[in-house]
């Protein structure tokens, strides 16, 4: 709805925009301005329409994967990571292996998770090896076992993660801290399915689906000698890329809610902040900052200073940033009232 009105105060734009008008256009009618305003609400109309009929497509796409597969509690609305869990679940059908690469905490592991749960391994075990937490002498251990006696401390036998894993996953996680050794070792194994344990001249026999993650750029180690060309084409015989949590701002509110689910509920302000934020730690910060907000959190909601976000405080404390009534008055006196019109650069 337009109107055509000569009271043009900013008090009465409110009261008309507020009480139901997309636009008004001001006495005496001019008809250039008139299809100025006509044809702005038009393409605006167009544009949301073709943004609700994408997110109802996104929607539906969701739900379908939810329907189809088992994704493990997965949260997601952005395409970017629609796009990678989608992608999983149509991989996981295959025992070929796959490299997950992104960024810490950007949630590699629960797309391992993902393909697990939708392989013919879907019943075995789970298991996973973070092979940038154990020192490098000990990593052909716990990958292959070792025999009594194999190494200092070694008073008896135990399997590693490969027999764990037998009739299941291997997830290997910062696949970029194997050492040497271990690199030649794991693509014998991914090759043949047998190894043999640290200090034991028998070879055993394993099925296992090994996906593997890393957040180092596995090419510029190739050419820097500290990774096998051979082994990163075994890994990376599928790669699936999840992009860090800025580059998929959907996913941020549905985390967010997820990770205070129960808890109290977020106000404007600090969903905004959430979203502003560049999010160097990915999910992984994100659910540190909503846990450590719901134990902050004095009042009914949670605030923008509950949050502890770097640029909170400069949101909050630093100079206005919205228009004053000065600005706006003057806005519209230069766009001669049409406020679909889009105001001069650097108007406020």
């Amino acid at each position: 709805m337009v109107l055509l009105t000569a009271w043009t105060h900013l008090e009465s734009a409110v009261e008309l925009i507020k009480a139901g008008a997309a636009d008004y256009v001001a006495k005496p009618r001019q008809d250039a301005k008139l299809l100025a305003t006509v044809n702005n609400l038009l393409e605006l109309a167009e544009a949301r329409r073709e943004l609700d009929l994408r997110r109802d497509g996104e929607r539906r796409r969701r739900d379908d994967l939810t329907r189809r597969y088992d994704l493990r509690g997965a949260v997601f609305a952005d395409p970017a990571s629609e796009r990678v869990v989608a992608l999983a679940c149509q991989v996981a059908r295959s025992d070929l292996p796959v490299l997950v690469t992104g960024p810490n905490g950007s949630g590699k592991e629960k797309i391992a998770e993902i393909i697990q749960a939708n392989s013919a391994h879907r019943d075995g075990p789970f298991v996973t090896l973070n092979c940038g937490a154990l020192p490098a002498d000990l990593i052909e251990a716990e990958l292959f076992g070792a025999e009594a006696g194999a190494y200092t401390g070694a008073n008896k036998a135990r399997e590693g993660k490969f027999e764990a894993a037998d009739g299941g996953t291997l997830f290997l996680d910062e696949i970029g801290n194997l050492p040497p050794a271990g690199q030649m070792k794991l693509l014998r194994v991914l090759e043949t399915g047998r190894f043999a344990r640290l200090g034991s001249n028998r070879e055993r026999q394993v099925k296992v689906r090994v996906v593997s993650a890393t957040n180092a750029e596995l090419p510029a180690m190739i050419r820097d000698g500290g990774f096998r060309e051979d082994l990163y084409y075994r890994l990376n015989t599928i790669e699936l890329a999840m992009p860090p949590l800025a580059e998929r701002p959907g996913d941020i509110l549905p985390l967010a809610e997820h990770f205070g689910a129960g808890g109290k509920p977020l106000s404007n302000g600090a969903a905004n902040a959430l979203q502003r934020h560049p999010w160097p730690g990915n999910v992984r910060e994100l659910r540190n900052v909503i846990q450590r907000a719901q134990l902050l959190a004095t009042g009914p909601r949670i605030e923008v200073a509950d949050l502890g976000l770097p640029r909170a405080a400069a949101m909050r404390s630093g100079p206005a940033r919205e228009p004053g009534r000065e600005q706006i008055e003057a806005a519209l006196q230069r766009a001669d009232g049409v406020i679909a019109q889009p105001p001069p650069p650097n108007w406020a």
